[in-house]
């Protein structure tokens, strides 16, 4: 089994979370799957969201005309693309990325309701997000992203969320020496939490040597993992990401890639 990997970075990204507050709008701290998925499709030139939407206005169109014409219930990144494992490790320290606030003024008279039909929104943004990304080989579309990636041949231009924030792709690499693993008592990249259990002990390093001594942390968030078929909603699972040690607790797809354990969804 081979394994894909590369660096995947920006000046700022933006990953719109679906809950809003007025015209406040908030972005999850880390890449997630369907994120990702996005911007491989961007890559293979396959068809997103907008695209959806078209094809549906299209669709009654047809239908009033007694034409049939057929749209599936994703978009089409998605449709091809979601069986495909990954895999996430955040670069910046401890899975944490530095969030600011940007604001906006949209003054087209349709914009906003408000006295001047001035429209100010607030948007969160990362700040130098990097992350390694992996992903297994395991037939002809991901080899296909495979080669797209080494050869630099992109289709669409990758962004991180938003068309403000182009992606930066480099040290893409095909890792030939993987072997999958079980019962690790470590993960390198972020985990669905319900596969492992954290082994937490304050006394787990009291002989070691200040030197050697490292304290436990923990990232934590609530990430999206798929799509519902029918409204096309996000499906969430709880990702981890931590130094500490840990215990299977039930089946995971982990390989050992370069000596990193890394857990593949």
């Amino acid at each position: 089994m081979d394994v894909l990997k590369f660096t995947l970075s920006g000046r700022t990204a933006f990953f719109k979370k679906p809950d809003v507050n007025s015209y406040y709008y908030f972005t999850y701290g880390n890449i997630h799957k369907v994120a990702l998925l996005g911007i491989l499709g961007a890559i293979m030139g396959f068809e997103g969201y907008n695209q959806k939407a078209m094809g549906e206005t299209y669709k009654e169109v047809y239908e009033e005309c007694n034409t049939k014409i057929e749209t599936g219930p994703y978009p089409e990144f998605y449709e091809k693309l979601r069986n495909i494992k990954v895999a996430i490790v955040p670069e910046n320290e401890k899975g944490y990325i530095e969030k600011k606030i940007q604001v906006f003024n949209n003054s087209v008279g349709y914009a906003s309701h408000e006295k001047g039909g001035n429209l100010i929104v607030k948007e969160q943004w990362l700040e130098n997000p990097k992350w390694s990304i992996y992903l297994l080989v395991q037939g002809k579309i991901e080899e296909e992203i495979a080669n797209r990636l080494s050869s630099f041949s992109f289709k669409y231009l990758p962004y991180l969320g938003k068309n403000d924030h182009v992606a930066n792709i480099d040290n893409v690499e095909i890792i030939r020496t993987v072997e999958r693993v079980e019962n690790v008592d470590k993960i390198h990249s972020l985990y669905i939490e319900d596969y492992f259990q954290l082994n937490v002990c304050e006394e787990d390093n009291i002989f070691d040597s200040v030197d050697d001594y490292e304290s436990i942390w923990k990232y934590e968030e609530l990430l999206p993992v798929a799509l519902e078929e029918n409204t096309n909603k996000y499906e969430f699972e709880r990702f981890i990401f931590t130094n500490s040690s840990l215990s299977t607790k039930k089946e995971a797809l982990v390989y050992n890639c370069d000596g990193k354990f890394i857990f593949f969804f």
